[in-house]
């Protein structure tokens, strides 16, 4: 947003004019001031001057000698100059000997035997514009000038002048306006602001222009004015000069004229004409295949969620956004309708967005206007219009309003100041600072704050907070050092990461995938049409077919992602995920449990001396007893288990206390081929609420001094009771003076009896305060032979 300080002086007559402190107020009202910076004429010594008398040059068919008074500058003058656009009584800038245009020096001197004293200067000299056609004639745009005879021009254009370029936040579109921004410095320095006074004169016959509104929720308000005999033409110089501080190129005094009004009050406009638009108008949102050529002659494809402007056969203007061509002001145009209307900004914002167009009228309407403001915006152009293009405006201006707007309103407690900032300020301050900004204050406890249609941004009580903060200065507000235990993560969080760490540490590269799956995925998997997991629940607008379904489970990302990694020549790809899986829940929100999931491929042990083994079923089942000895999770176990996606007899199932948390084991090579996985694939899915639950802290004891009792036990068990059932019997019968086991034989066959193993396992017992003696590990051994046999129906086959 630019804006120079003269167009703001005319709001608001500010305490300095030093734009260092009006740079400072800003900051503290919290608009960013990116720079400022002089805004100067590129010349010295011009003056206003009148011509007194044309004369032909005896010497030159193309020269005239014109008598020209420069007041107490220069006195009366003859200047030689070639331009024919002007005559006697004329008023011009006019170089005197001795001054500076652009970079040429001014001096006397002798043209045709005639001396000229100066020279009479064009826009394009003066470094003002383009045109090069004629000299600047001043009457008609500084009908002023000639009372001003002698004066330093450049005092005529209102320079020297500071231009400011500020970034506004986007939830203050209501400072994108030079009236707005002096609102915000009227309210800082307790000064009046000069509210825009809009006097239009309105002409017979009425206006006639049918306007509807199809869709009031994308446009709640449209208001037209209707003008005649328009010349369309140049700007005058002083609205061309102030649209160019601004960063706007002139085009001509219709479109400037809309230019300058949304500059100046902050509310876009568009003009047609109204010729090419015809008598009706419809606001509507854009129908299936209609397309539109846009003001920069593009053909575009119109969706049905564009709002759109359109006559009685077709769209003729992208709302918000951008005209159309068809009815785009021209030189020969006579008719215009101006348009002030208030959009819905959601769906100027998507509109925009889809078509890649971004101007200075979308970029205000995406973050809201005021709607009940539409007509003094309406009004400012057609007034401009009068003076700069000799309209006539047609009486009744046009304005459809059928969902009017109200102010919102918010209370202000006594304690919601003090609670928020610290600081103990009175609510008559408060009311006071509120009032300033334009706010209608009742007073009491809580005060009443009728807030302005212009300040979207004020919704709440802590906005209003904010904005007493703004107005007291956060400078006022004291530093406090707070007291209190400082800030931690929550367990969940630091569980959470230690998970992460402890996979990376085991050599796992932590991948992402996106959080929609398509029904080929889980296809992929041969999950049957029974399978929970098949349970998605639907994307509304999926980013493709593939996609249309929220994951219900981590493998197909990881699947894909250790395929792409394969296809690319890598050998050992070792991978994990952690994320949200989405299932149907009771109520209308989906459960979203938050799951492990890895997958590993290729070889592991591999070092210079050995070349390493194939991955397999006890990769996937060892990561799982040193992630859980890693997270301090108590009651970890595994077990044989089956699931439609890994080997049938190389898949395990995770639990905790007794409860099945995921599967691990080996990709079933079905659907390892299908994925494009050579050999064998270690996969797994853990849910990870038992791993990052908050825990109580480890206590640590020391070893036992004395020696250990190590003895072997071998028991004979069916082939289908898992391993795991036995040994925790083992554990259990043992009891407290339990330290360790490890399995060292599994044997079949020979004097096993069909359908049963032998396990041997290697037991280790010790007491943390004395030397265990035979006496009492008889009763501990006879204790866990009973134990096993009543758990597992196992019969032991010796003891050593």
């Amino acid at each position: 947003m630019k804006l120079t300080l003269r167009w703001l002086a005319e709001f608001v007559d500010l305490p300095t004019s030093d734009p260092a402190e009006i740079a400072a107020a800003f900051e503290r009202l919290g608009h960013q001031v990116d720079g400022y910076q002089p805004l100067v004429a590129d010349f010295e010594r011009v003056v206003i001057g009148q011509v007194i008398a044309v004369a032909a040059h005896p010497n030159a068919d193309r020269l005239r000698v014109c008598t020209v008074d420069a007041g107490d500058a220069a006195g009366v003058a003859d200047i030689v100059c070639g331009a024919w656009n002007f005559e006697a009584d004329a008023v011009v800038p006019v170089a005197l000997p001795g001054a500076r245009v652009g970079e040429l020096a001014v001096v006397r001197r002798t043209i045709r035997t005639v001396v000229s004293n100066g020279m009479i200067c064009s826009e394009r000299e003066l470094g003002l514009g383009d045109d090069h056609t004629g000299i600047m004639v001043l009457d008609a745009d500084f009908p002023e000038a000639g009372e001003r005879i002698g004066a330093d021009f450049a005092t005529l254009l209102d320079m020297p002048d500071v231009v400011f370029d500020l970034t506004i936040t986007p939830n203050r579109p209501d400072c994108m306006s030079v009236l707005g921004l002096a609102r915000e410095l009227g309210a800082l320095f307790r000064v009046e602001v000069r509210q825009p006074v809009v006097t239009v004169a309105e002409e017979p016959p009425v206006a006639t222009t049918a306007i509807s509104i199809a869709d009031p929720v994308g446009c709640p308000r449209f208001v037209g004015r209707e003008l005649r005999h328009v010349t369309v033409g140049s700007s005058p110089l002083w609205i061309r000069l102030r649209l160019r501080a601004a960063g706007i190129r002139p085009i001509n005094n219709v479109v400037d004229a809309s230019n300058y009004a949304m500059v100046e009050l902050g509310h876009p406009t568009h003009a047609f004409d109204l010729d090419r638009l015809g008598d009706t108008v419809v606001v509507r949102r854009a129908a299936a295949g209609e397309r539109l050529v846009t003001l920069d002659d593009q053909d575009r494809a119109l969706h049905e969620v564009d709002m759109v402007v359109a006559d009685a056969d077709r769209p003729v203007a992208i709302a918000g956004v951008m005209g159309g061509a068809g009815t785009e002001i021209g030189d020969d145009s006579t008719r215009i309708l101006i348009e002030a209307a208030y959009w819905d900004p959601p769906s100027i914002l998507v509109t925009s967005r889809r078509l890649g167009l971004r101007s200075e009228a979308s970029a205000r309407f995406e973050r809201g206007m005021d709607p009940n403001f539409c007509h003094v915006a309406a009004d400012r152009v057609a007034q401009l219009l009068q003076q700069t293009a000799g309209a006539a405006v047609v009486a009744n201006r046009i304005d459809v309003y059928p969902l009017p707007i109200d102010p919102v309103v918010v209370t202000l407690g006594s304690d919601d100041i003090e609670r928020h900032l610290g600081i103990s300020l009175g609510l008559d301050t408060a009311a006071e600072l509120l009032r300033r900004l334009g706010c209608d204050v009742a007073p009491g406890d809580p005060l009443v704050v009728t807030v302005p249609t212009r300040r979207r941004d004020i919704e709440r009580t802590i906005d209003l907070v904010e904005e007493v903060a703004r107005l007291h200065g956060f400078d006022g507000i004291p530093d406090r050092v707070r007291t209190g235990r400082g800030g931690a993560l929550p367990a969940e969080e630091r569980n959470r990461r230690r998970l992460r760490r402890f996979m990376a540490g085991a050599g796992y590269y932590e991948t992402a995938a996106l959080s929609f799956i398509g029904a080929s995925d889980l296809d992929a998997l041969d999950l049957p049409d029974d399978d929970g997991r098949r349970n998605g629940i639907a994307v509304v607008n999926p980013l493709h077919d593939g996609q249309g379904v929220m994951r219900t489970t981590l493998l197909p990302g990881l699947i894909a992602a250790a395929a792409s990694n394969v296809s690319h020549r890598i050998d050992d790809v070792a991978l994990f995920e952690t994320g949200l899986v989405f299932l149907p829940g009771p109520a209308d929100l989906p459960e979203q449990p938050e799951h492990l999931g890895f997958i590993r491929v290729g070889t592991v042990g591999t070092d210079l001396a050995t070349p390493g083994r194939p991955v397999d079923v006890r990769d996937a089942t060892g990561l799982w007893e040193a992630l859980a000895m890693a997270m301090g999770v108590t009651g970890a176990a595994v077990r044989q288990g089956e699931a439609p996606e890994l080997h049938p007899g190389r898949s395990a199932e995770v639990l905790v206390d007794g409860d099945v948390i995921g599967v691990v084991g080996e990709l079933h090579p079905t659907v390892a081929d299908r994925a494009g996985l050579p050999g064998r694939v270690v996969i797994g899915e853990i849910a990870m609420a038992p791993l990052i639950a908050d825990r109580p802290s480890w206590r640590l004891e020391p070893p036992s001094p004395f020696p250990p009792n190590i003895f072997d036990l071998a028991f004979e068990i069916e082939r289908t009771t898992p391993v795991g059932d036995l040994l925790e019997a083992i554990a259990a019968g043992a009891g407290d003076l339990f330290e360790s086991l490890r399995v060292f034989d599994v044997f079949t066959g020979g004097p096993v009896a069909a359908g049963r193993r032998s396990i041997a396992v290697r037991l280790t017992l010790r007491a943390p305060d004395h030397t265990l003696t035979d006496h009492e590990l008889t009763p501990v051994r006879r204790h866990i032979v009973a134990t096993v046999v009543a758990a597992t129906g196992a019969t032991l086959r010796g003891e050593v």
